[in-house]
């Protein structure tokens, strides 16, 4: 047997990495400063602020529910607003943006051998 060819299998995925990922887009309002600084902070781990309480992710669903659950334990849902909408891929590429300082996030997927 040739030891090169039992390393590497012939398929190693059958949906790359990445390919469950999803674009999240979640917004908020949030009354006090101090909580809007945490939120703000726990969606800059995840992702890319885009206005100033609007952030785009490209995430999994467990990475996703991972960071909604972060972000509602730090909220106080009587007085602040937290909101989430999911693009698939198509929906995703007919993104629309104008103006000089529109930044808008772009799926990225790394392979490392």
């Amino acid at each position: 047997m040739d030891w090169w060819n039992d390393l590497l299998p012939v398929i190693p995925y059958s949906k790359p990495p990445g390919a469950e990922q999803m674009l999240r887009v979640i917004a908020y309002d949030i009354a006090h400063p101090r909580r809007l600084r945490r939120l703000a902070n726990i969606c800059a781990d995840y992702g890319v602020r885009v206005q100033k309480s609007v952030f785009e992710f490209w995430l999994d669903q467990e990475r996703f529910d991972e960071l909604w659950r972060r972000l509602c334990a730090e909220m106080d849902a009587d007085e602040d607003v937290l909101i989430a909408f999911s693009l698939d891929e198509k929906a995703a590429r007919q993104r629309r943006s104008h103006g000089q300082r529109a930044q808008l996030t772009e799926r990225r997927t790394s392979y490392v051998l």
